[in-house]
């Protein structure tokens, strides 16, 4: 029995109320003498411990009954957060790599890595004390930097302040503080360099160039003066009947429109009827399609009549508005400055050259001078001639 209260006075146990819940748990650590007590592997996360004396024996080995410990805020919080779990069917050992920093933050933390973990670790005592601000030593002005972008990553206010030498940092819990990032700066440099291989090793992604809007439209360039949309239509009416397939005549119409840019739009429009929605509409394709052995019809037809000076396809928006016209590659509208630019540069516009006058300097006042003596020389004429008639 001597033994059995040497080995009880100084075995000892570590209790957490995590662990109470478990059967047969309560000890933890145990006198090398005892014999026969199982053995429990925990893995549950402890929080709270307090030291007690195991007070076991071979008659009892189970221990006197003991009162739990109370669960405390932080055994609550992982609570919740196990509940949460197990209602959200969430992993327990699930990990992210979602980095709750900027990336500037990140770069000034790897030029400095030791100085900025040690101001990382005073922020973190900030957040979880009772204190609503703090001030930093005067620093040098990359040093504030960071720290900057480290409150703002916190949901801190910071502030500048006194001027330099002695300029330094202010930090504040304002109403956008909730808490300090689970994840240290450390922790999420290692995420990216993991990161950094796969990523490198990933194929770029290839840009999909964006959908053509089908040609819906003619375009007649340099129309002849004084046009109006009666002859356009009379011009084209027979044609753009016989390209409709019969089924679709009552639903395909073609409307003539006067654009700003000096061209002509022959644009198709189709009817939302009962009876077209039954007999089913042309699809874009198919009205490009039609537009596309209509043209040189209505090419020939319009040269013939000296209408235009040209017939192309097009896309117009609800608005009338050209937004691609064939030939151009880009698939962007053209109208506007662009098409501007290129009409000035088909057809420039021919200066008359100015007359080069080959006269010497001070041509001018010679001539001012002769003139003057020829005025003499009449007024002289004059005089003598009146003499000469009162003389007879």
């Amino acid at each position: 029995m001597r033994s059995v209260a040497r080995a009880v006075a100084q075995c000892s146990i570590l209790l957490n109320p995590a662990v109470h819940s478990l059967p047969n748990a309560g000890i933890l650590a145990l006198g090398p003498e005892l014999v026969g007590i199982p053995k429990l592997s925990i893995s549950a996360t402890l929080t709270t411990w307090t030291k007690v004396k195991c007070l076991t024996t071979r008659v009892n080995p189970e221990g006197p009954q003991r009162e739990p410990i109370k669960c405390d805020e932080e055994c609550l919080r992982q609570k919740r957060n196990r509940q949460l779990a197990e209602a959200l069917n969430v992993d327990a050992d699930h990990t992210d790599n979602h980095i709750p920093y900027q990336d500037l933050t990140l770069k000034l933390f790897r030029d400095s890595i030791e100085w900025a973990e040690s101001q990382e670790r005073e922020f973190r005592v900030f957040s979880e004390s009772n204190q609503r601000n703090m001030r930093f030593k005067p620093m040098k002005p990359r040093q504030r930097q960071f720290l900057h972008v480290l409150a703002e990553d916190f949901g801190l206010d910071s502030e500048s302040q006194d001027p330099e030498p002695h300029r330094h940092i202010s930090i504040f819990k304002g109403p956008r503080f909730v808490g300090a990032p689970k994840k240290t700066l450390r922790q999420c440099l290692r995420i990216l360099r993991t990161a950094a291989p796969a990523r490198a090793a990933a194929p770029a992604p290839v840009a999909n160039k964006p959908a053509q809007q089908p040609y819906n439209a003619l375009l007649l360039s340099r129309p002849k003066f004084g046009l109006t949309a009666e002859e356009v239509d009379s011009a084209v009416a027979a044609d753009c009947a016989a390209a409709i397939p019969a089924e679709h005549k009552n639903n395909v119409t073609f409307k003539t429109l006067f654009l700003p840019t000096d061209e002509v739009l022959v644009k198709t429009t189709t009817k939302s009827t009962i009876a077209s929605i039954a007999s089913g509409a042309l699809t874009p394709s198919q009205i490009e399609s039609i537009l596309t052995a209509l043209k040189p019809k209505v090419a020939k037809k319009i040269a013939s009549l000296g209408l235009a000076g040209g017939v192309a396809l097009c896309a117009a928006d609800a608005s009338s508005n050209v937004t691609r016209r064939e030939g151009d590659g880009s698939g962007g509208g053209s109208s506007g400055w662009s098409m501007v630019a290129s009409r000035a540069a088909a057809r420039p516009r021919q200066w008359a050259p100015a007359p080069v006058v080959n006269a010497k300097p001070g041509t001018g006042f010679l001539a001012l001078r002769r003139l003057g003596a020829k005025k003499q020389e009449v007024k002289e004429e004059s005089k003598g001639y009146k003499y000469l008639v009162f003389g007879i």
